[in-house]
């Protein structure tokens, strides 16, 4: 019978979803919410990052703006990130939270980030089958649109007014009834 070792964790699909962010047009995790998942101290994490600077171009990390971080505390009522901080936190990708198992080396890290990457794919999975049954409705309003307007252009002329009925002509000039 296998034991868990006490530096592994287990990390619900739904609380990692919850950290997952939508900033930039791409979804991405805080340093903040990561070095919570990991144990380890904010500082320490952005300083084993920034000792591994190779490893994380642009568009893995990015650090906040100022306005970017107040507007994201601003959305919850209760910020679990603590009081007053001096520097904003940095924003992971995918790709970037992936790299992370590379720089952070505990057992701990390397099985937070298998979840992380598991829970990463199921929403891709969410998201495209959303897409499909997207594509799939507006496949069948163009379908019954086409067969629907027979009815809406049946509807529309018995809502049109009747054409009123031809007068008879008046007769130009004298005429004398005859009786």
């Amino acid at each position: 019978m296998k034991t868990r070792d006490s530096n592994t964790a287990s990390i619900s699909h739904e609380t990692l979803r919850q950290k997952i962010y939508f900033l930039r047009n791409q979804k991405v995790m805080l340093s903040l919410d990561l070095a919570d998942l990991y144990q380890v101290k904010p500082k320490a994490l952005i300083q084993a990052v920034k000792r591994n600077q190779d490893r994380f171009p642009s568009d893995f990390m990015f650090q906040l703006s100022a306005e970017e971080f107040t507007n994201l505390k601003s959305q919850f009522v209760t910020s679990s990130w603590g009081g007053l901080r001096r520097a904003v936190p940095y924003a992971f990708t995918e790709q970037g939270v992936s790299m992370l198992s590379s720089v952070l080396k505990s057992k701990r890290a390397i099985q937070v980030n298998i979840q992380i990457m598991r829970t990463f794919t199921k929403i891709r999975q969410m998201l495209d089958a959303h897409k499909e049954l997207r594509r799939k409705i507006e496949a069948m309003e163009k379908k019954y649109d086409l067969q629907f307007k027979v009815v809406f252009d049946a509807l529309k002329q018995l809502l049109e007014p009747a054409p009123e009925p031809e007068k008879p002509k008046r007769r130009i000039g004298f005429h004398r009834d005859l009786e």
